[in-house]
């Protein structure tokens, strides 16, 4: 379900509790001109049988930025971060790594590369602690058995840099937190294992207007400290306060892309719903900015008619009904 756009949502005001991050609200977040996004999707397509899940998904990625992917159910979000996180290969396209072709046939390789997702589910368990739940799998060890000291200390260092002092005891069991206490363990742990891109799958969801706060505020934190966050969201308000570009999907391409200055919610729904949107297209055409300097790998696919590859800029697709 979208979320009902306000009827002020035309001017996006900055949250309040934002941590500063490399553009100013007032500005179009972008990145140079020549910077290589940190991750880069060209021509990604999948297919599950007859049913085509995603087509020609054309995405760039900068570090230090919040993107958000919004669409309607079914309009192919899950696919694509699966896609990302190695769960599903692509059956076409490309995926590029700080410029070089990736290829992620399990999140144990999109892990190794520095992407961390944290689904709806959280995948913590509520019988651990907060230390363990953060080095679940990864735990660390002296003379053959658990350096509990050492985890501990990491695990606090680690929250308190992301500034969740709300937790009365990082032993405490998991099952004890609140919902936004726990998606700051899932965060924090992502990034002790030193992620450069953060995926968010509905970060807010069923958490009460408290609790929503400090996850905004955490993605806001994640941004300001360089690293690529992605978030996955039907509340268009939440989007629009916290993301510095937006990605609308529909039917399983790629409606449009570009900061969220040059969007508001009823653009968003129009663009959800039919793929396209008058408002946006009268606007005029943003102007091209240079391409890098660096030659492309060889082999690599050329862009064609999808997202663009500068943050600066809105492009629009022309998505065929399936």
């Amino acid at each position: 379900m979208v979320t009902s756009p306000s009827a002020d949502a035309g001017a996006r005001a900055a949250p309040a509790a934002r941590a500063p991050s490399p553009a100013a609200p007032a500005d179009i977040p972008a990145a140079p001109a020549d910077s290589e996004p940190l991750l880069r999707l060209r021509g990604i397509g999948k297919n599950f049988g007859p049913v085509q899940a995603l087509t020609d998904i054309d995405l760039d990625i900068p570090a230090g930025l919040v993107t958000a992917i919004v669409g309607d159910n079914g309009a192919g979000k899950s696919t694509l971060i699966k896609t990302i996180s190695g769960i599903w290969q692509p059956d076409h396209g490309q995926i590029f790594w700080m410029s070089r072709p990736a290829h992620l046939h399990s999140p144990r390789d999109a892990a190794a590369l520095g992407i961390a997702t944290v689904y709806q589910d959280l995948a913590l368990c509520d019988n651990l602690d907060i230390v363990q739940n953060m080095y679940l799998g990864r735990e660390r060890l002296r003379h053959w058995q658990l350096d509990e000291n050492t985890m501990e200390i990491s695990a606090k260092h680690t929250l308190s840099d992301l500034s969740v002092m709300s937790v009365r005891s990082i032993r405490q069991p998991v099952g004890s937190l609140s919902g936004g206490q726990r998606q700051a363990v899932a965060v924090a742990r992502a990034v002790m294992q030193e992620a450069k891109l953060v995926i968010m799958d509905e970060p807010t969801a069923a958490l009460g207007v408290t609790q929503t706060r400090v996850v905004l505020d955490l993605i806001g934190r994640l941004a300001s400290r360089n690293i690529a966050v992605v978030v996955i969201s039907h509340n268009l308000n939440e989007v629009m306060s916290i993301a510095d570009r937006v990605a609308v999907l529909h039917l399983g391409r790629l409606a449009a892309v570009g900061p969220t200055a040059r969007f508001d919610t009823q653009v968003i729904v129009d663009l959800m719903t039919t793929g396209a949107s008058a408002r946006l297209a009268a606007e005029p055409p943003a102007a091209e900015s240079p391409p890098p300097a660096e030659q492309p790998e060889p082999g690599r696919p050329s862009a064609q008619g999808g997202a663009s590859a500068i943050p600066g800029d809105v492009s629009t697709g022309s998505p065929s009904e399936h």
